[in-house]
C-alpha cells in the first residue's frame, strides 16, 4: 500500500480544514482528488508530503509514518504544488540540475537529459523559466517532481490555467509517466479525471464524501430514475409511449423527441423497441442517459 491516511484532522485556529479523514491509495493507482475550492485538497496533499503536520491522525507512505520519517518520505515522493515554485531567472537545464543535486542520483546529467526529453522541453532549452508559457512551466514542474524517479507522485492542480492544447499535452504526459507509479492528483476538471484516473476521491468541507473506482460512481445515485431518450418517425403520442411496459412518465422534448422515465432500474429499451415495431413507427434514437462524474460531484458536494 503506497498511501494510508488515518483519521487526519487539521485545525487552523478555530477553523477545521480536515475532519477525521481516512482513505488509502494502493500501489499503481491513479487517483483523482476532487472537491470545491477550500474543501481541503491542498492541505491534505501537504500533509501527505510532510510539508504540514496534522493536528491529529497519522499518514503512512510506503509503510513509513510521515511524521517520524519525513526526510525519507520526501525522497520517495514527487510533488508538484498548486503554485508551481520555480526560479524564473534560471534556465531549464540549470534548474533541473539544481534539483537533481538535492537527491542521491547517479549520472545526474543523463537523468536531467532524460527528463527534458520525456517532458518535451527540448524546444525551449534556450529560454529562462520566466519567459516560458504556463504550459511549459508546468512541464518543468513535472520534470522536477520526476527527477529522482519517485514511486509516489502528488500533483496539485497540474493543469490549472492551461489552454485546451496545453491541457491535452500535460494530460498525455501524466498518463505516460503514471504507468508504473502511484499518482494522486487534484483537479476541478472532470474530463481530466475521466481521461487519466481509475479511482476518485471527493472531499467536501474537510470530509471524504465519496470514494469509488471511476466505473462504480453510478452506484452513488441508486435512487436516480432511469431515463431513456428517443427520437421517433411516424405517428406517436405521449399516451402511446406511456403504455409501454416499465414506463412511468413521458415528456416531449422536441418535435419528435421524447424523454421516458422508467419505473425500475431494469432497462426499458427492449420494451420500447418492441413497442415501436408492433405499432409501426421508427426509432431514430434510443439512448439511455448515464450518470456522469460531474452529476455525482454536484450531488455529493451540494454545489
Amino acid at each position: 500500500m503506497s498511501i494510508q491516511v488515518e483519521s487526519i484532522t487539521q485545525l487552523f485556529g478555530e477553523q477545521k480544514a480536515l475532519d477525521d479523514v481516512t482513505f488509502s491509495i494502493h500501489t499503481g493507482e491513479v487517483t483523482g482528488f476532487l472537491g470545491p475550492n477550500g474543501a481541503g485538497k491542498s492541505t491534505m496533499m501537504k500533509i501527505i508530503t510532510g510539508l504540514l503536520t496534522p493536528s491529529s491522525g497519522k499518514v503512512m507512505v510506503n509503510d513509513l509514518p510521515v511524521r517520524e520519517h519525513s526526510i525519507d518520505i520526501r525522497r520517495q515522493i514527487g510533488y508538484l504544488p498548486e503554485n508551481n515554485p520555480l526560479y524564473p531567472d534560471m534556465y531549464i537545464r540549470e534548474y533541473l540540475e539544481l534539483v537533481a543535486g538535492m537527491y542521491p542520483i547517479k549520472n545526474r546529467k543523463e537523468r536531467v537529459d532524460e527528463m527534458i526529453d520525456l517532458t518535451g522541453l527540448v524546444p525551449e532549452l534556450g529560454k529562462k523559466i520566466g519567459s516560458l508559457s504556463k504550459g511549459f512551466r508546468q512541464r518543468v514542474g513535472i520534470a522536477q517532481a520526476l527527477i529522482h524517479d519517485p514511486g509516489v507522485l502528488i500533483l496539485d492542480e497540474p493543469t490549472s490555467g492551461l489552454d485546451p492544447a496545453q491541457l491535452i499535452e500535460i494530460r498525455r504526459l501524466i498518463q505516460e509517466v503514471s504507468r508504473n507509479k502511484t499518482v494522486m492528483l487534484s483537479t476541478h476538471i472532470m474530463q481530466e479525471v475521466e481521461a487519466i484516473c481509475n479511482r476518485v476521491l471527493i472531499i467536501n468541507n474537510g470530509q471524504i464524501v465519496a470514494d469509488k473506482n471511476r466505473s462504480q460512481f453510478h452506484a452513488l445515485r441508486t435512487d436516480a430514475p432511469q431515463l431513456v431518450r428517443i427520437e421517433t418517425q411516424g405517428e406517436v403520442t405521449a399516451e402511446m409511449l406511456a403504455s409501454v411496459e416499465g414506463v412511468e412518465h413521458v415528456e416531449k422534448t422536441g418535435d419528435a423527441e421524447w424523454l421516458l422515465t422508467g419505473t425500475t432500474a431494469e432497462d426499458i429499451r427492449p420494451a420500447v423497441f418492441r413497442f415501436a415495431a408492433d405499432h409501426g413507427f421508427v426509432l431514430l434514437t434510443l439512448q439511455r442517459e448515464t450518470t456522469t462524474l460531474e452529476k455525482v460531484f454536484l450531488e455529493v458536494t451540494g454545489h
